[in-house]
């Protein structure tokens, strides 16, 4: 996986050069361009092996990812583990090993047990049955991991690939946590800090649903590390603002931006202008999630999606479960030169 490398210089007079212009750059202020968008590995390449695991963020790394994503929550002993939920029931099998730690609610939560009782537990598909081709049930071995075991793996991979590949971990329900006497920020930039993760130049997003944790991590826990502020629907333009003064970008999810087709009797996608409006606000937009099996209703392939998401409305990033088509949509439409100017990120 290549990392283009450029001035700022060449960045800002790329925009307005025709074929005949040159420009000189000084080689003294390179800044690292990534590609456009960036592919964010949705809980690994989660649409071929089971969300979250090794084997999956290891594949997300052969399938050529920029960031691989990791949802956080915590364990009994404060360890973090990777997890898009705080419970158990949908991925593990929990229920056979530990019958009797349920809620009243049915349900088994992951900070009621200690690192060494989730190692006991098996991880399998979330999907396997609502989606015929994802990974099936009962073939193989699949374990929880910790959040230092991906960051080892993943670096591992780029020491022997000679790549360089970003984590992308969502803090889950800080405030669940926090109810609980668990501190997950704080526990997360401690492993971080373990391996010298600190700074905004090292390919690392910090993602969530809350804005009380997020403005905490920049203003109390002194955070530099590019936050992103994840939504359900979208902003109105005050509430773009506002995140502006906090965050570094805006993770959306796709109904946010593509609304359907038009009921012409020629359908057009109906987009939204909220991408313009954030890029306004210098922030960037990751949209979240493309699912080549589980496109939205009226689009009948992912590229063409992706050229609605990407060429017309101008996302910076895509989180997808498959994250190789959105690498070979990039790899042919290559929108860094044919879609406007670079993306400075990590300023």
């Amino acid at each position: 996986m290549n990392r283009l490398i450029i001035t700022a210089a060449l960045c800002v007079s790329a925009v307005n050069m025709t074929d005949a212009q040159t420009v000189e750059v000084d080689e003294v202020s390179a800044t690292a361009v990534e590609p456009w968008p960036i592919v964010i590995a949705h809980r690994g390449a989660s649409g071929y092996l089971p969300e979250h695991t090794l084997e999956a963020a290891a594949y997300a790394h052969a399938l050529g990812a920029d960031y691989i994503e990791q949802d956080c929550v915590l364990t009994k002993d404060r360890v973090p583990v990777v997890l898009h939920d705080i419970t158990l029931n949908r991925t593990t099998n929990v229920a056979e090993v530990f019958p009797d730690r349920k809620h009243d609610d049915g349900k088994w939560y992951a900070f009621d047990f200690t690192l060494a009782e989730l190692n006991q537990l098996q991880v399998h598909e979330r999907y396997a049955g609502e989606r015929s081709n994802r990974f099936p049930r009962g073939k193989s071995e699949f374990h929880i991991c910790t959040l230092r075991q991906q960051i080892e793996l993943i670096q591992g991979l780029d020491q022997s690939c000679e790549t360089q590949t970003g984590l992308y971990i969502e803090l889950k329900q800080p405030a669940r946590h926090h109810a609980e006497g668990l501190d997950i920020a704080r526990e997360i930039l401690k492993v971080l800090q373990e391996y010298d993760l600190h700074e905004a130049e090292d390919h690392i997003y910090l993602q969530c649903f809350e804005n009380a944790e997020l403005r905490r991590l920049r203003d109390e826990l002194k955070c530099r590390l590019p936050l992103i502020q994840l939504l359900g629907f979208p902003p109105s333009k005050e509430k773009v603002r506002e995140y502006a003064r906090y965050v570094d970008g805006l993770g959306l999810a796709i109904k946010c931006v593509f609304q359907g087709m038009s009921d012409d009797p020629d359908p057009q996608p109906r987009l939204t202008d909220i991408i313009r409006i954030a890029h306004q606000h210098s922030l960037q937009v990751h949209v979240w999630t493309l699912r080549k099996d589980a496109l939205p209703k009226g689009v009948n392939s992912p590229e063409l999606l992706l050229d609605w998401l990407v060429q017309k409305s101008g996302a910076d990033g895509v989180f997808s479960d498959h994250p190789d088509v959105v690498v070979r949509w990039r790899e042919r439409t290559n929108p860094v030169v044919n879609a406007g100017p670079f993306r400075l990120i990590h300023q």
